[in-house]
């Protein structure tokens, strides 16, 4: 009896030994799904250009002196509005030394030329009046006298500009600085008893003022090498500003630089855009300087079959785009592709899948442990 009972007890043990054992072959031999999938989708794709950049005036117009001085007043302040004409400085002339003792080193030649030809006029004058000289002579030394006059009020007047700032010789010797062009006061650099230069062939001149028309805006960025090939003048921009996050602006691509340069190992070239400003809506003030993004649509398709560029893969040896869809459990196929606009996030695919193929997600899936 205890025979049997032994015999019994081991033939047990060998039954449990089996089937752990078949047990732990069925459980790894199920597949475990290593890798994520996702599906194509139906969307709309955008490819656009981002260009950072700056908005400023059309035109700026610098105003400088005629004529070298101290500001003695300045009577606007920036950001006024001014018409052409309007009074923005008053400029006290200093005259300098050696051109007021040239000057007056000119009147007093033309005195001495007049006062000779005016004894030569008047001795000669007797003579014609008794029928001695003729009528001819006579008009040439008149002709030398009125010469001699007008030498002495030109020097006279020379000689007041350099000592006053005008020839009528203004007792407060000042010279009025006014706008040339209506617009807006962008800039006044000088303060008042600041010493200012004319503007003269050899000098550009001390800027007394900057004014722009601030209802004409332009968008002034740079576009690199690699996207300019893809813009054409006359295509829309949406422009926002940084300091009115809410608004958006639209713009007009006007110019794109026939030359571009060299920025820290990338070619760059300037790109400007009309901007459609609205001067009576006072919330959208938009001022000089502000720094904007234009966001340049090149391409826009509109319910196209998408994936996610992540999942795109490239042959080696051609560079031909492609992914690995799911054909059984943990079973791929590879599928190339033909890929039409992208956004940089997602790609149109014109063929080469179906909206529900399973595209394999190439980041892996670690298999969990009991301790996670």
């Amino acid at each position: 009896m205890n025979k049997y009972v032994k015999y019994g007890l081991i033939g047990v043990v060998v039954i449990g030994i089996l089937a752990a054992v078949v047990y732990f072959l069925k459980q790894n031999s199920t597949p475990v799904e290593l890798y994520k999938t996702e599906t194509a989708e139906r969307k709309d794709i955008v490819n656009k250009v981002i260009v950072t950049g700056k908005v400023i005036p059309e035109d700026e117009i610098n105003i400088k002196p005629q004529i070298s001085g101290i500001i003695d007043k300045i009577l606007l302040e920036e950001g006024v509005r001014v018409k052409s004409g309007d009074l923005i400085a008053i400029i006290k002339v200093v005259p300098n030394e050696q051109s007021m003792n040239q000057a007056a080193g000119r009147v007093r030649n033309a005195e001495l030329a007049l006062n000779n030809a005016k004894i030569e006029y008047d001795r000669n004058k007797t003579l014609f009046d008794k029928g001695v000289i003729s009528s001819q002579d006579f008009n040439n030394l008149k002709l030398t006298y009125d010469q001699a006059l007008q030498e002495l009020k030109n020097a006279q007047a020379d000689y007041q500009i350099i000592r006053k700032g005008s020839a009528g010789g203004s007792a407060s010797a000042n010279t009025n600085i006014r706008a040339t062009v209506s617009g807006t006061i962008l800039e006044i650099p000088v303060k008042e008893g600041d010493q200012v230069i004319q503007s003269n062939n050899f000098n550009e001149g001390t800027t007394i003022a900057t004014i722009a028309d601030m209802s004409k805006m332009i968008f002034e960025g740079e576009v690199d090498e690699a996207e300019v090939g893809k813009l054409s003048v006359g295509m829309p921009l949406e422009i926002s500003l940084g300091a009115l996050e809410e608004q958006k602006f639209d713009a007009k691509l006007k110019f794109i630089a026939p030359k571009g340069v060299e920025e820290e190992g990338a070619v760059q070239f300037k790109i400007e855009g009309d901007l459609d400003v609205k001067e009576s809506d006072s919330t959208s003030y938009v001022r000089a300087g502000y720094s904007a993004n234009a966001s340049i649509v090149l391409e826009e398709k509109k319910d196209v079959l998408a994936i996610k560029e992540a999942l795109l893969q490239f042959d080696k040896e051609t560079e031909k785009p492609y992914v690995e869809v799911q054909t059984g459990e943990n079973e791929f196929e590879r599928k190339d592709l033909e890929l039409g606009v992208s956004d940089g996030i997602d790609v149109e695919i014109v063929s080469g899948i179906g909206e529900d193929d399973k595209i394999k997600v190439w980041n892996k899936l670690e298999k969990k442990t009991e301790e996670d």
